[in-house]
């Protein structure tokens, strides 16, 4: 274990580029969002400064109106497509147009509780605390534009959980306008076969450049794009970071701030019924149709972590999550391992992620499920010590995927085994 914990270390520092991460050098040589404040919480169990760092450098490309792209370009690189120049955005430092999971909030929480250096904490989350709520008012503002109370995601890539088969459905409607499959570099890295279709990217690119004919204006953005989906993990993520940012509020005395967020608590709260299936599963809801997706993902498990659950659906959760183990090796399958387009090897189709494992464990565990949390972390652990620090893994045969050497892999294990292992106090 001190040799993975070693491995971990060593793997967080060759990614740094000087006070950021790169997920994974070959595949990914530039800054990600939800990435990097996963990469934060590993950071924050040997060098807290370095934890504080890392969000620093991604809110360097927050735009004027809030929203924190998925992808920060500091420095050129090679061997990403699409890079900086095709997305037709127009900030210092290039940024993507759009955005990912909103962790960080609850990262910057979590490294609050957490900090040895209490005062240098304490200024970290003073500087980033407006940003957070910069953030989190553009979702509630300009991606909930008539205060509904879900959000919308108009790009796949947003959820951070790409080809999910929840988005088949809204994708079909979208009619390519372009054919990038020679401009792929991913699959120069990785085996094609554990990645996205070529028609998967020739419909999301589509969706960039409808997004650079609407010149990126948020509300027109969120209102005109041919793929409009409220993805049930973005809207369980944004309602604990949403919590987390108000624990921080109080914390730093910010009261009009608390009186701010406890609106969209409410809001988001009363809204989320709406993504409750006949079957009690949850689900991501297209909002051009009003239809819920037919597949059932490992989001289906986030309610727990946004505590926004009945104690009997917790139990129903629960007893869905041991079901899907009969057919299962390695918690948690990215999707239900019984749906027909279930895929073990290809990207979000199938596998387990760690970053999923971490939010779905914390929820079980908030909810007094321990034995499942305590499932999770260890099929986790299994999982890098066969092997390695990979970005995803088949659920079967516990084969690593993707990249290798990967970031936020590296970063959960530190987390996991010198970290917390519970919620921040509430």
């Amino acid at each position: 274990m001190t040799d993975l914990n070693e491995q971990a270390r060593a793997i967080l520092r060759a990614n740094d580029r000087g006070g950021y991460t790169v997920p994974n050098a070959r595949v990914y040589p530039f800054q990600w969002n939800w990435d990097s404040a996963f990469v934060a919480l590993g950071f924050q169990t040997f060098e807290e400064s370095r934890a504080w760092d890392e969000l620093d450098w991604l809110f360097k490309g927050q735009w004027a109106d809030g929203l924190v792209p998925h992808i920060v370009f500091h420095k050129p690189a090679d061997g990403y497509y699409p890079g900086p120049g095709v997305w037709g955005t127009h900030h210092v430092p290039p940024t993507s147009g759009i955005t990912q999971p909103p962790v960080a909030a609850s990262a910057a929480w979590r490294m609050l509780c957490d900090a040895k250096d209490k005062p240098a904490a304490q200024g970290g989350a003073k500087v980033l605390f407006p940003k957070l709520m910069a953030w989190h008012r553009w979702w509630h503002e300009t991606r909930d534009p008539g205060q509904t109370g879900l959000v919308t995601i108009v790009h796949p890539w947003e959820t951070g959980r790409d080809n999910l088969p929840d988005w088949d459905a809204p994708l079909a409607a979208v009619t390519p306008t372009l054919n990038v499959s020679a401009l792929r570099k991913d699959i120069a890295h990785v085996d094609p076969s554990e990645r996205p279709t070529h028609d998967f990217y020739n419909r999301v690119m589509t969706l960039v450049e409808e997004a650079k004919a609407l010149h990126w204006n948020g509300p027109e953005v969120a209102q005109k794009l041919s793929f409009r989906v409220c993805d049930l993990g973005i809207q369980c993520i944004l309602m604990r970071a949403d919590r987390d940012l108000r624990q921080m509020a109080l914390h730093l005395g910010a009261s009009a701030e608390v009186t701010e967020i406890d609106s969209w608590i409410t809001r988001s709260g009363a809204a989320f019924a709406k993504l409750k299936a006949t079957d009690g599963s949850f689900r991501s809801l297209d909002h051009r149709t009003g239809a819920l997706s037919p597949a059932v993902t490992s989001a289906t498990f986030l309610p727990l972590y946004a505590a926004v659950v009945t104690p009997a659906q917790a139990a129903a959760l629960a007893a869905l999550f041991e079901t899907w183990m009969t057919h299962a090796t390695f918690s948690v399958p990215s999707t239900d391992p019984t749906y027909p387009g279930f895929d073990p090897k290809c990207y979000w189709r199938g596998p387990v992620w760690l970053v999923m494992n971490l939010m779905i464990a914390e929820g079980f565990a908030d909810y007094g499920f321990d034995a499942i949390a305590a499932r999770i972390r260890s099929d986790s652990a299994a999982l890098i010590r066969k092997s390695g620090f990979s970005e995803y893994f088949d659920p079967n045969g516990g084969e690593g995927l993707g990249g290798r050497e990967f970031s936020w892999t590296a970063a959960i294990w530190l987390y996991w085994q010198l970290g917390r292992i519970d919620s921040p106090a509430a």
